[in-house]
Protein backbone atom coordinates (compact mmCIF):
# COMPACT_ATOMS: atom_id res chain seq x y z
CA UNK A 1 0.00 0.00 0.00
CA UNK A 2 2.63 2.12 1.16
CA UNK A 3 4.12 2.02 -2.79
CA UNK A 4 0.96 2.36 -4.34
CA UNK A 5 0.34 5.70 -2.44
CA UNK A 6 4.05 6.81 -3.29
CA UNK A 7 4.00 5.96 -7.07
CA UNK A 8 0.52 8.32 -7.11
CA UNK A 9 2.44 10.73 -5.71
CA UNK A 10 5.19 10.43 -8.01
CA UNK A 11 3.29 10.66 -11.06
CA UNK A 12 1.02 13.65 -9.74
CA UNK A 13 4.71 15.13 -9.81
CA UNK A 14 5.13 14.27 -13.57
CA UNK A 15 3.48 18.19 -14.66
CA UNK A 16 6.07 19.24 -13.02
CA UNK A 17 9.14 17.48 -15.02
CA UNK A 18 9.89 18.48 -18.40
CA UNK A 19 8.95 14.75 -20.07
CA UNK A 20 5.01 15.96 -20.06
CA UNK A 21 6.29 18.47 -22.78
CA UNK A 22 6.02 16.34 -26.13
CA UNK A 23 2.80 14.93 -25.07
CA UNK A 24 1.10 17.86 -23.84
CA UNK A 25 -0.33 19.25 -27.47
CA UNK A 26 -2.30 16.17 -27.37
CA UNK A 27 -3.61 16.36 -24.31
CA UNK A 28 -4.67 20.04 -24.66
CA UNK A 29 -6.41 19.12 -27.57
CA UNK A 30 -8.99 18.13 -25.45
CA UNK A 31 -9.49 21.03 -23.17
CA UNK A 32 -12.58 21.90 -24.84
CA UNK A 33 -14.54 18.83 -24.51
CA UNK A 34 -17.02 17.78 -21.71
CA UNK A 35 -15.17 16.21 -18.80
CA UNK A 36 -16.80 12.74 -18.57
CA UNK A 37 -17.23 12.05 -22.10
CA UNK A 38 -14.11 13.96 -23.64
CA UNK A 39 -11.21 14.11 -21.40
CA UNK A 40 -11.58 11.40 -18.83
CA UNK A 41 -11.56 8.50 -21.25
CA UNK A 42 -8.91 9.88 -23.20
CA UNK A 43 -6.53 10.09 -19.98
CA UNK A 44 -7.98 7.04 -18.98
CA UNK A 45 -6.67 5.57 -21.95
CA UNK A 46 -3.28 6.82 -21.82
CA UNK A 47 -3.18 5.75 -18.24
CA UNK A 48 -3.97 1.97 -18.87
CA UNK A 49 -1.76 2.07 -21.61
CA UNK A 50 1.41 3.24 -20.39
CA UNK A 51 0.66 1.14 -17.60
CA UNK A 52 0.34 -1.84 -19.86
CA UNK A 53 3.28 -1.41 -21.78
CA UNK A 54 5.29 -0.72 -19.43
CA UNK A 55 4.94 -3.43 -17.49
CA UNK A 56 5.93 -5.67 -19.91
CA UNK A 57 8.79 -3.88 -21.41
CA UNK A 58 10.11 -3.11 -17.72
CA UNK A 59 10.06 -6.97 -17.36
CA UNK A 60 12.75 -7.70 -20.36
CA UNK A 61 10.02 -9.13 -22.61
CA UNK A 62 11.69 -8.56 -26.52
CA UNK A 63 8.17 -9.26 -28.20
CA UNK A 64 6.66 -6.64 -25.79
CA UNK A 65 9.41 -3.75 -27.03
CA UNK A 66 8.70 -4.80 -31.05
CA UNK A 67 4.61 -4.44 -30.01
CA UNK A 68 5.42 -1.08 -28.47
CA UNK A 69 7.84 -0.03 -31.36
CA UNK A 70 4.50 -0.84 -33.86
CA UNK A 71 2.00 0.64 -31.37
CA UNK A 72 4.01 4.16 -31.21
CA UNK A 73 4.06 4.13 -35.17
CA UNK A 74 0.48 3.59 -35.08
CA UNK A 75 0.00 6.04 -32.51
CA UNK A 76 1.60 8.53 -34.45
CA UNK A 77 -0.44 7.79 -37.75
CA UNK A 78 -3.73 8.25 -35.28
CA UNK A 79 -2.51 11.64 -33.95
CA UNK A 80 -1.55 13.06 -37.30
CA UNK A 81 -4.97 12.54 -38.56
CA UNK A 82 -6.71 13.92 -35.53
CA UNK A 83 -4.08 16.86 -35.66
CA UNK A 84 -5.11 17.86 -39.58
CA UNK A 85 -8.58 17.23 -39.10
CA UNK A 86 -7.99 20.16 -36.77
CA UNK A 87 -6.62 22.25 -39.52
CA UNK A 88 -9.11 21.20 -42.20
CA UNK A 89 -12.68 20.72 -41.06
CA UNK A 90 -13.63 19.53 -44.31
CA UNK A 91 -11.31 16.46 -43.60
CA UNK A 92 -13.31 15.86 -40.28
CA UNK A 93 -16.54 16.06 -42.10
CA UNK A 94 -15.40 13.62 -44.57
CA UNK A 95 -14.33 11.20 -41.73
CA UNK A 96 -17.48 12.12 -40.36
CA UNK A 97 -20.44 10.55 -42.60
CA UNK A 98 -22.77 8.10 -41.66
CA UNK A 99 -21.51 5.55 -44.18
CA UNK A 100 -17.67 5.00 -43.27
CA UNK A 101 -17.07 1.82 -41.14
CA UNK A 102 -17.19 1.90 -37.64
CA UNK A 103 -13.44 2.57 -37.10
CA UNK A 104 -14.05 5.74 -39.39
CA UNK A 105 -17.32 6.39 -37.09
CA UNK A 106 -14.62 6.22 -34.06
CA UNK A 107 -12.21 8.89 -35.73
CA UNK A 108 -15.28 10.99 -36.43
CA UNK A 109 -16.29 11.25 -32.92
CA UNK A 110 -13.03 11.54 -31.12
CA UNK A 111 -9.78 11.56 -32.89
CA UNK A 112 -11.46 13.37 -36.03
CA UNK A 113 -14.09 15.15 -34.17
CA UNK A 114 -15.91 18.27 -36.78
CA UNK A 115 -16.18 21.61 -35.11
CA UNK A 116 -20.32 21.55 -34.87
CA UNK A 117 -20.08 18.22 -32.37
CA UNK A 118 -21.23 19.01 -29.26
CA UNK A 119 -21.15 15.21 -28.03
CA UNK A 120 -18.17 13.30 -28.72
CA UNK A 121 -18.07 9.78 -27.78
CA UNK A 122 -16.42 8.62 -24.99
CA UNK A 123 -15.00 5.09 -27.07
CA UNK A 124 -13.13 7.99 -29.56
CA UNK A 125 -11.47 9.75 -26.87
CA UNK A 126 -10.49 6.83 -25.18
CA UNK A 127 -8.90 5.62 -28.61
CA UNK A 128 -7.04 9.04 -28.48
CA UNK A 129 -5.94 8.38 -25.28
CA UNK A 130 -4.83 5.30 -26.01
CA UNK A 131 -2.43 6.73 -28.74
CA UNK A 132 -1.05 9.61 -26.48
CA UNK A 133 -0.13 6.70 -23.76
CA UNK A 134 1.93 4.54 -26.34
CA UNK A 135 3.82 7.66 -26.88
CA UNK A 136 4.57 8.68 -23.35
CA UNK A 137 7.52 8.26 -21.81
CA UNK A 138 7.53 10.02 -18.40
CA UNK A 139 11.05 10.88 -16.26
CA UNK A 140 12.76 8.21 -14.67
CA UNK A 141 13.15 10.21 -10.95
CA UNK A 142 13.91 8.04 -7.91
CA UNK A 143 9.92 6.89 -7.43
CA UNK A 144 9.56 5.53 -11.15
CA UNK A 145 13.26 3.92 -10.40
CA UNK A 146 12.16 2.06 -7.53
CA UNK A 147 8.74 1.03 -9.46
CA UNK A 148 10.42 -0.31 -12.71
CA UNK A 149 13.50 -2.14 -10.49
CA UNK A 150 11.10 -4.15 -8.82
CA UNK A 151 9.03 -4.77 -11.97
CA UNK A 152 12.60 -5.53 -14.08
CA UNK A 153 13.84 -7.92 -10.77
CA UNK A 154 9.89 -9.78 -10.11
CA UNK A 155 9.20 -9.81 -13.95
CA UNK A 156 5.34 -8.65 -14.67
CA UNK A 157 3.33 -9.57 -11.99
CA UNK A 158 0.22 -7.59 -10.14
CA UNK A 159 2.37 -5.87 -8.21
CA UNK A 160 4.38 -4.24 -10.44
CA UNK A 161 1.32 -3.73 -12.86
CA UNK A 162 -0.79 -1.93 -9.99
CA UNK A 163 2.11 0.17 -8.78
CA UNK A 164 2.47 1.70 -12.40
CA UNK A 165 -1.14 1.83 -12.84
CA UNK A 166 -0.74 4.24 -9.99
CA UNK A 167 1.89 6.22 -10.90
CA UNK A 168 0.00 6.83 -14.51
CA UNK A 169 -3.17 7.74 -12.64
CA UNK A 170 -0.86 10.49 -10.46
CA UNK A 171 -0.28 11.80 -13.52
CA UNK A 172 -3.52 11.58 -14.98
CA UNK A 173 -4.96 13.38 -11.91
CA UNK A 174 -2.46 16.13 -12.30
CA UNK A 175 -3.32 16.02 -16.29
CA UNK A 176 -6.84 16.50 -15.30
CA UNK A 177 -6.38 19.55 -13.28
CA UNK A 178 -4.13 21.28 -16.06
CA UNK A 179 -6.85 20.59 -18.43
CA UNK A 180 -9.63 21.73 -16.33
CA UNK A 181 -7.25 25.48 -16.18
CA UNK A 182 -6.93 25.16 -19.61
CA UNK A 183 -10.64 24.45 -20.59
CA UNK A 184 -11.81 27.69 -18.61
CA UNK A 185 -8.77 29.61 -20.39
CA UNK A 186 -9.98 28.87 -23.75
CA UNK A 187 -13.62 29.32 -23.23
CA UNK A 188 -12.62 32.29 -22.07
CA UNK A 189 -10.10 33.56 -24.85
CA UNK A 190 -13.37 32.26 -26.81
CA UNK A 191 -15.61 34.65 -25.40
CA UNK A 192 -13.49 37.43 -25.38
CA UNK A 193 -11.99 37.62 -28.75
CA UNK A 194 -13.88 35.54 -30.84
CA UNK A 195 -11.02 33.17 -31.48
CA UNK A 196 -12.57 29.75 -31.31
CA UNK A 197 -11.37 28.56 -34.76
CA UNK A 198 -8.32 30.23 -35.31
CA UNK A 199 -7.78 28.23 -31.85
CA UNK A 200 -8.61 25.06 -32.78
CA UNK A 201 -6.40 25.48 -35.95
CA UNK A 202 -3.31 26.36 -33.37
CA UNK A 203 -4.03 23.31 -31.43
CA UNK A 204 -4.20 21.05 -34.53
CA UNK A 205 -0.74 22.59 -36.19
CA UNK A 206 0.49 21.93 -32.29
CA UNK A 207 -0.38 18.30 -32.52
CA UNK A 208 1.29 17.95 -35.77
CA UNK A 209 4.45 19.91 -34.50
CA UNK A 210 4.48 17.01 -31.70
CA UNK A 211 4.03 14.38 -33.93
CA UNK A 212 6.39 15.28 -35.85
CA UNK A 213 9.29 15.90 -32.76
CA UNK A 214 8.26 12.53 -31.49
CA UNK A 215 8.42 10.64 -34.66
CA UNK A 216 11.89 12.26 -35.61
CA UNK A 217 13.14 11.96 -31.98
CA UNK A 218 14.08 15.15 -31.47
CA UNK A 219 11.93 14.81 -27.89
CA UNK A 220 15.11 12.86 -26.18
CA UNK A 221 17.51 15.53 -27.15
CA UNK A 222 15.23 18.23 -25.57
CA UNK A 223 14.95 16.41 -22.96
CA UNK A 224 18.39 15.93 -22.77
CA UNK A 225 18.96 19.92 -21.79
CA UNK A 226 16.22 19.97 -19.38
CA UNK A 227 16.36 19.45 -16.05
CA UNK A 228 14.05 17.33 -13.94
CA UNK A 229 16.11 18.16 -10.44
CA UNK A 230 13.24 19.79 -8.94
CA UNK A 231 10.52 16.63 -9.10
CA UNK A 232 13.18 14.99 -8.35
CA UNK A 233 14.00 16.34 -4.78
CA UNK A 234 10.37 16.19 -3.84
CA UNK A 235 10.31 12.35 -5.28
CA UNK A 236 12.89 11.44 -2.97
CA UNK A 237 11.64 13.57 0.01
CA UNK A 238 9.02 11.69 -0.69
CA UNK A 239 10.85 7.77 -0.92
CA UNK A 240 12.24 8.90 2.46
CA UNK A 241 9.47 9.70 4.45
CA UNK A 242 7.50 6.81 3.71
CA UNK A 243 10.92 4.68 4.40
CA UNK A 244 10.54 2.80 0.91
CA UNK A 245 13.21 0.38 0.25
CA UNK A 246 15.41 1.13 -2.40
CA UNK A 247 18.20 -0.95 -4.86
CA UNK A 248 21.00 1.43 -4.47
CA UNK A 249 23.65 -0.26 -1.90
CA UNK A 250 24.01 2.83 0.73
CA UNK A 251 20.29 3.53 0.65
CA UNK A 252 20.04 1.07 3.45
CA UNK A 253 22.82 1.45 5.31
CA UNK A 254 21.81 1.11 8.91
CA UNK A 255 25.22 2.09 10.38
CA UNK A 256 24.73 5.64 8.93
CA UNK A 257 21.92 6.70 10.54
CA UNK A 258 20.40 7.40 13.84
CA UNK A 259 19.63 4.22 15.93
CA UNK A 260 17.39 6.12 17.24
CA UNK A 261 15.56 7.01 14.06
CA UNK A 262 15.85 2.96 12.33
CA UNK A 263 12.55 0.72 11.93
CA UNK A 264 12.35 -1.89 14.31
CA UNK A 265 12.66 -4.72 11.53
CA UNK A 266 17.06 -3.00 11.59
CA UNK A 267 17.29 -3.39 15.35
CA UNK A 268 16.11 -6.26 17.62
CA UNK A 269 18.63 -7.12 20.45
CA UNK A 270 18.62 -10.73 21.07
CA UNK A 271 19.27 -12.39 24.32
CA UNK A 272 18.62 -16.08 23.07
CA UNK A 273 17.08 -18.35 20.32
CA UNK A 274 13.81 -18.37 21.39
CA UNK A 275 12.93 -14.65 21.39
CA UNK A 276 13.67 -15.34 17.50
CA UNK A 277 10.48 -15.25 15.27
CA UNK A 278 9.67 -17.48 12.13
CA UNK A 279 10.22 -15.26 9.75
CA UNK A 280 10.09 -17.37 6.77
CA UNK A 281 11.30 -20.51 5.00
CA UNK A 282 14.81 -20.77 3.39
CA UNK A 283 14.39 -20.07 -0.36
CA UNK A 284 15.76 -21.57 -3.14
CA UNK A 285 19.50 -20.77 -3.86
CA UNK A 286 19.03 -22.11 -7.38
CA UNK A 287 19.72 -19.53 -10.55
CA UNK A 288 23.48 -18.89 -9.97
CA UNK A 289 25.05 -18.43 -12.92
CA UNK A 290 27.89 -20.44 -11.17
CA UNK A 291 29.28 -20.83 -7.55
CA UNK A 292 32.37 -19.81 -6.38
CA UNK A 293 34.58 -21.81 -3.30
CA UNK A 294 32.00 -24.18 -3.53
CA UNK A 295 30.10 -26.72 -5.87
CA UNK A 296 26.29 -25.59 -6.06
CA UNK A 297 24.56 -26.06 -2.56
CA UNK A 298 20.40 -26.04 -2.10
CA UNK A 299 18.78 -25.74 1.04
CA UNK A 300 17.87 -29.27 1.08
CA UNK A 301 21.55 -29.83 1.43
CA UNK A 302 21.76 -27.17 4.31
CA UNK A 303 19.30 -28.37 6.40
CA UNK A 304 20.36 -29.29 9.58
CA UNK A 305 23.42 -26.40 9.67
CA UNK A 306 23.19 -22.77 11.00
CA UNK A 307 23.16 -20.52 7.95
CA UNK A 308 23.78 -16.67 7.21
CA UNK A 309 23.18 -15.64 3.70
CA UNK A 310 24.26 -12.66 2.82
CA UNK A 311 23.90 -10.18 -0.06
CA UNK A 312 26.69 -8.33 -1.37
CA UNK A 313 27.94 -6.38 -4.15
CA UNK A 314 31.57 -5.90 -4.59
CA UNK A 315 31.97 -2.06 -5.41
CA UNK A 316 29.57 -1.26 -2.27
CA UNK A 317 31.25 0.71 0.25
CA UNK A 318 29.08 -0.72 3.28
CA UNK A 319 29.40 -4.14 1.92
CA UNK A 320 33.08 -3.58 2.07
CA UNK A 321 33.35 -2.56 5.32
CA UNK A 322 31.13 -5.68 6.46
CA UNK A 323 33.47 -8.57 4.62
CA UNK A 324 36.07 -8.52 7.98
CA UNK A 325 33.35 -9.50 10.19
CA UNK A 326 31.90 -12.11 7.56
CA UNK A 327 35.38 -13.91 7.36
CA UNK A 328 35.61 -13.71 10.99
CA UNK A 329 32.15 -15.13 11.74
CA UNK A 330 33.05 -18.06 9.16
CA UNK A 331 36.33 -19.12 10.36
CA UNK A 332 35.34 -18.86 13.98
CA UNK A 333 31.88 -21.19 13.78
CA UNK A 334 32.93 -23.31 10.75
CA UNK A 335 33.38 -26.38 13.20
CA UNK A 336 30.29 -25.53 15.00
CA UNK A 337 27.30 -25.51 12.88
CA UNK A 338 27.84 -22.45 10.56
CA UNK A 339 28.02 -22.13 6.77
CA UNK A 340 28.16 -18.60 5.95
CA UNK A 341 26.78 -18.44 2.34
CA UNK A 342 27.65 -15.16 0.19
CA UNK A 343 25.16 -13.97 -2.79
CA UNK A 344 27.12 -11.86 -5.11
CA UNK A 345 24.18 -9.68 -6.48
CA UNK A 346 25.05 -6.65 -9.22
CA UNK A 347 24.16 -3.29 -9.30
CA UNK A 348 26.16 -1.75 -11.75
CA UNK A 349 26.60 -3.87 -15.31
CA UNK A 350 30.33 -4.43 -14.80
CA UNK A 351 29.77 -6.36 -11.33
CA UNK A 352 27.97 -8.86 -13.83
CA UNK A 353 31.15 -10.53 -15.22
CA UNK A 354 31.96 -13.66 -13.02
CA UNK A 355 35.94 -13.34 -13.84
CA UNK A 356 35.54 -9.44 -12.31
CA UNK A 357 33.46 -11.01 -9.13
CA UNK A 358 36.15 -13.78 -8.95
CA UNK A 359 39.10 -11.19 -8.70
CA UNK A 360 37.23 -9.54 -6.16
CA UNK A 361 36.39 -12.28 -3.69
CA UNK A 362 40.49 -13.14 -4.24
CA UNK A 363 41.61 -9.40 -3.33
CA UNK A 364 39.39 -9.76 -0.22
CA UNK A 365 40.17 -12.86 0.69
CA UNK A 366 36.88 -14.58 0.78
CA UNK A 367 37.09 -18.38 1.37
CA UNK A 368 33.06 -19.02 1.97
CA UNK A 369 30.80 -20.35 -0.61
CA UNK A 370 29.56 -17.55 -2.84
CA UNK A 371 26.81 -17.58 -6.28
CA UNK A 372 27.19 -15.35 -8.38
CA UNK A 373 23.38 -13.94 -8.42
CA UNK A 374 23.92 -11.94 -11.96
CA UNK A 375 20.52 -12.66 -13.44
CA UNK A 376 18.64 -11.65 -9.66
CA UNK A 377 17.33 -15.40 -9.30
CA UNK A 378 18.22 -15.63 -5.64
CA UNK A 379 17.52 -12.00 -4.69
CA UNK A 380 14.10 -12.40 -6.00
CA UNK A 381 13.26 -15.50 -4.30
CA UNK A 382 14.42 -13.86 -1.36
CA UNK A 383 12.45 -10.54 -2.43
CA UNK A 384 15.86 -8.61 -0.96
CA UNK A 385 15.76 -5.11 -1.52
CA UNK A 386 19.37 -4.62 0.14
CA UNK A 387 23.32 -4.26 0.16
CA UNK A 388 24.45 -5.20 2.35
CA UNK A 389 21.72 -7.67 3.80
CA UNK A 390 22.00 -10.76 6.04
CA UNK A 391 19.70 -13.66 6.30
CA UNK A 392 20.29 -15.86 9.58
CA UNK A 393 18.66 -19.44 9.16
CA UNK A 394 18.23 -21.85 11.94
CA UNK A 395 18.94 -25.87 11.48
CA UNK A 396 15.20 -27.01 10.20
CA UNK A 397 15.48 -24.22 7.67
CA UNK A 398 14.04 -21.60 9.14
CA UNK A 399 14.72 -17.75 8.72
CA UNK A 400 14.98 -16.55 12.29
CA UNK A 401 17.00 -13.03 12.20
CA UNK A 402 17.43 -10.67 9.84
CA UNK A 403 20.03 -7.55 9.47
CA UNK A 404 19.61 -4.61 6.75
CA UNK A 405 23.29 -2.62 6.17
CA UNK A 406 26.32 -2.59 8.21
CA UNK A 407 26.49 -2.25 11.70
CA UNK A 408 24.87 -4.43 14.52
CA UNK A 409 27.20 -6.74 14.66
CA UNK A 410 27.61 -8.00 18.19
CA UNK A 411 24.24 -8.85 18.15
CA UNK A 412 24.41 -10.29 14.74
CA UNK A 413 27.04 -12.45 16.28
CA UNK A 414 24.90 -13.46 19.68
CA UNK A 415 22.15 -14.39 16.90
CA UNK A 416 24.35 -16.65 15.15
CA UNK A 417 25.47 -18.28 18.68
CA UNK A 418 21.75 -18.45 19.84
CA UNK A 419 21.06 -20.55 16.63
CA UNK A 420 24.00 -22.57 16.96
CA UNK A 421 23.47 -23.53 21.06
CA UNK A 422 19.47 -24.34 19.92
CA UNK A 423 20.89 -26.95 17.13
CA UNK A 424 22.54 -28.64 19.82
CA UNK A 425 25.75 -27.46 19.87
CA UNK A 426 26.65 -26.87 23.98
CA UNK A 427 30.04 -25.79 23.87
CA UNK A 428 29.43 -22.35 21.15
CA UNK A 429 32.16 -20.04 20.98
CA UNK A 430 31.05 -17.36 23.67
CA UNK A 431 32.50 -13.33 22.92
CA UNK A 432 32.16 -11.17 19.68
CA UNK A 433 35.17 -10.70 17.09
CA UNK A 434 36.61 -7.60 16.76
CA UNK A 435 38.93 -7.86 13.28
CA UNK A 436 41.37 -5.60 13.00
CA UNK A 437 40.27 -3.68 9.13
CA UNK A 438 42.06 -1.70 6.91
CA UNK A 439 41.93 0.46 4.21
CA UNK A 440 38.03 0.81 2.26
CA UNK A 441 37.18 -2.34 4.88
CA UNK A 442 37.98 -0.04 8.22
CA UNK A 443 34.87 1.37 9.82
CA UNK A 444 33.02 4.52 9.17
CA UNK A 445 33.58 8.00 11.00
CA UNK A 446 29.68 8.38 11.56
CA UNK A 447 29.84 11.30 13.69
CA UNK A 448 31.94 13.58 10.77
CA UNK A 449 29.61 12.19 7.90
CA UNK A 450 27.88 15.29 6.41
CA UNK A 451 28.27 13.61 2.24
CA UNK A 452 25.87 10.80 0.96
CA UNK A 453 26.39 8.58 -1.90
CA UNK A 454 26.48 10.09 -5.16
CA UNK A 455 25.92 8.64 -8.45
CA UNK A 456 27.42 10.15 -11.60
CA UNK A 457 25.71 8.88 -14.29
CA UNK A 458 22.82 10.28 -15.02
CA UNK A 459 19.99 7.82 -14.32
CA UNK A 460 20.53 8.43 -10.84
CA UNK A 461 22.74 11.62 -10.60
CA UNK A 462 22.14 14.30 -7.84
CA UNK A 463 23.75 17.77 -7.30
CA UNK A 464 25.21 18.24 -10.19
CA UNK A 465 26.69 21.61 -10.48
CA UNK A 466 28.37 22.33 -13.52
CA UNK A 467 26.94 25.02 -15.90
CA UNK A 468 24.52 23.80 -17.73
CA UNK A 469 22.68 20.30 -17.57
CA UNK A 470 23.98 17.08 -18.23
CA UNK A 471 24.16 15.71 -21.66
CA UNK A 472 23.03 12.03 -21.85
CA UNK A 473 25.01 9.60 -23.55
CA UNK A 474 26.83 12.46 -26.30
CA UNK A 475 29.92 14.25 -25.70
CA UNK A 476 30.00 17.21 -24.29
CA UNK A 477 32.91 19.49 -22.74
CA UNK A 478 32.41 20.20 -19.33
CA UNK A 479 33.35 22.84 -16.45
CA UNK A 480 33.49 23.74 -13.13
CA UNK A 481 32.33 26.90 -11.00
CA UNK A 482 32.34 27.07 -7.14
CA UNK A 483 31.13 24.66 -5.30
CA UNK A 484 28.61 24.41 -2.19
CA UNK A 485 28.71 21.38 0.08
CA UNK A 486 27.45 17.98 -1.57
CA UNK A 487 27.63 19.81 -5.22
CA UNK A 488 30.17 17.81 -7.94
CA UNK A 489 30.96 18.71 -11.10
CA UNK A 490 32.65 17.92 -14.51
CA UNK A 491 35.94 19.43 -16.20
CA UNK A 492 36.75 18.34 -19.91
CA UNK A 493 35.60 16.40 -22.56
CA UNK A 494 32.94 13.99 -20.78
CA UNK A 495 30.64 11.26 -22.29
CA UNK A 496 27.58 10.69 -19.78
CA UNK A 497 26.02 7.56 -19.63
CA UNK A 498 23.33 5.67 -17.87
CA UNK A 499 25.58 4.29 -15.23
CA UNK A 500 28.71 6.22 -15.82
CA UNK A 501 30.81 9.33 -17.05
CA UNK A 502 33.55 8.29 -19.68
CA UNK A 503 36.20 10.77 -19.96
CA UNK A 504 36.86 11.24 -23.73
CA UNK A 505 40.07 13.27 -23.51
CA UNK A 506 42.98 13.50 -21.37
CA UNK A 507 42.82 15.82 -18.62
CA UNK A 508 39.67 15.72 -17.34
CA UNK A 509 38.51 16.13 -13.63
CA UNK A 510 35.75 15.57 -11.11
CA UNK A 511 35.28 17.74 -8.30
CA UNK A 512 33.08 17.67 -5.59
CA UNK A 513 32.91 19.58 -2.11
CA UNK A 514 32.58 16.83 0.71
CA UNK A 515 32.65 16.64 4.38
CA UNK A 516 34.05 12.95 5.23
CA UNK A 517 36.90 11.01 6.73
CA UNK A 518 36.90 8.88 4.14
CA UNK A 519 35.58 9.63 0.03
CA UNK A 520 35.53 6.81 -1.99
CA UNK A 521 35.15 6.53 -5.87
CA UNK A 522 34.19 3.89 -7.81
CA UNK A 523 36.06 3.72 -11.08
CA UNK A 524 37.00 1.54 -13.93
CA UNK A 525 39.85 1.72 -16.61
CA UNK A 526 39.88 2.56 -20.30
CA UNK A 527 37.45 -0.02 -22.51
CA UNK A 528 40.24 -1.48 -23.87
CA UNK A 529 42.08 -2.19 -20.29
CA UNK A 530 44.84 0.39 -20.17
CA UNK A 531 45.54 1.60 -17.21
CA UNK A 532 44.64 5.46 -16.53
CA UNK A 533 46.83 7.14 -14.59
CA UNK A 534 45.37 10.01 -12.22
CA UNK A 535 46.23 13.01 -9.77
CA UNK A 536 44.05 13.61 -6.55
CA UNK A 537 44.02 17.29 -5.02
CA UNK A 538 42.53 18.75 -1.79
CA UNK A 539 41.85 22.27 -1.80
CA UNK A 540 43.99 22.62 -4.68
CA UNK A 541 46.95 20.89 -2.60
CA UNK A 542 48.61 17.20 -2.95
CA UNK A 543 46.82 15.06 -0.02
CA UNK A 544 49.89 14.48 1.71
CA UNK A 545 48.98 12.45 5.63
CA UNK A 546 45.49 12.77 4.01
CA UNK A 547 45.70 10.31 1.27
CA UNK A 548 44.08 7.47 0.63
CA UNK A 549 45.01 3.60 0.42
CA UNK A 550 44.61 4.00 -3.50
CA UNK A 551 46.76 7.06 -3.67
CA UNK A 552 49.97 8.43 -2.32
CA UNK A 553 50.85 11.29 -0.21
CA UNK A 554 51.66 13.31 -4.06
CA UNK A 555 48.12 12.16 -4.57
CA UNK A 556 49.51 9.62 -7.63
CA UNK A 557 47.40 6.88 -8.62
CA UNK A 558 46.56 4.55 -11.14
CA UNK A 559 43.04 2.91 -12.13
CA UNK A 560 44.00 -0.93 -13.49
CA UNK A 561 40.55 -2.52 -12.83
CA UNK A 562 37.25 -1.15 -12.06
CA UNK A 563 36.58 -1.81 -8.40
CA UNK A 564 35.54 1.19 -5.45
CA UNK A 565 38.76 3.27 -4.87
CA UNK A 566 40.02 5.12 -1.45
CA UNK A 567 41.21 8.46 -2.45
CA UNK A 568 41.02 10.32 0.90
CA UNK A 569 41.30 9.44 4.80
CA UNK A 570 41.41 12.21 6.44
CA UNK A 571 44.34 11.95 9.11
CA UNK A 572 43.73 15.18 11.64
CA UNK A 573 40.44 16.73 11.92
CA UNK A 574 37.66 16.39 9.91
CA UNK A 575 36.37 18.93 8.06
CA UNK A 576 34.66 20.17 4.40
CA UNK A 577 37.45 20.31 1.54
CA UNK A 578 37.50 20.16 -2.33
CA UNK A 579 38.00 17.21 -3.52
CA UNK A 580 39.53 16.86 -7.07
CA UNK A 581 40.66 13.88 -9.21
CA UNK A 582 42.40 14.50 -12.45
CA UNK A 583 42.71 12.00 -15.21
CA UNK A 584 46.21 11.78 -17.12
CA UNK A 585 45.23 9.84 -19.62
CA UNK A 586 41.77 9.22 -21.48
CA UNK A 587 38.75 6.11 -20.89
CA UNK A 588 38.79 7.21 -17.53
CA UNK A 589 34.83 5.91 -16.31
CA UNK A 590 33.25 6.81 -13.15
CA UNK A 591 30.19 5.79 -11.30
CA UNK A 592 29.63 6.69 -7.78
CA UNK A 593 30.95 8.59 -5.08
CA UNK A 594 30.75 7.17 -1.30
CA UNK A 595 31.86 8.31 2.25
CA UNK A 596 33.25 7.09 5.10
Amino acid sequence: MSLLILAYLGGALTILSPCILPVLPFVLSRTDQPFLRGRLPMLAGMALTFSAFATLVSAGGAWAVRVNEYGRLAALLLLAVFGLSLLWPKLAELLARPAVALGNRLAASGAAMPASSTQPSPMGSLLLGVATGMLWAPCAGPILGLVLTGAALKGASVSSALSLAAYAAGAATSLAAALGIGGRLLAAMKRSMGLGEWLRRGMGALVLCGVAIIGLGADTSLLARLSATGPARLEQVLVDGLGMKRSAPQAANAADRDASLLPAAYVAPVDRAGNLPVEGRLPSLDGAVQWINSPPLSSEQLRGKVTLVYFWTYSCINCIRTLPYLRAWADKYKDQGLTVIGVHTPEFAFEKKPENVRRAIADFRIGFPVAVDSDYRIWGAFDNSYWPAAYFVDAHGNIRHHNFGEGDYANSERVIQSLLAEAGNSSVARGVVAPDASGAQAAPDLKNIRSAETYIGYKQASNFASPGSMRQDAPRRYSVGNLSLNQWGLSGQWTVGAEQARLDRADGSIVYRFHARDLNLVLGPAADGRAVRFVVKIDGKAPGDNHGADTDGSGNGAITQTRLYQLVRQAGTVGEHLFEIRFLDPGARAYAFTFG
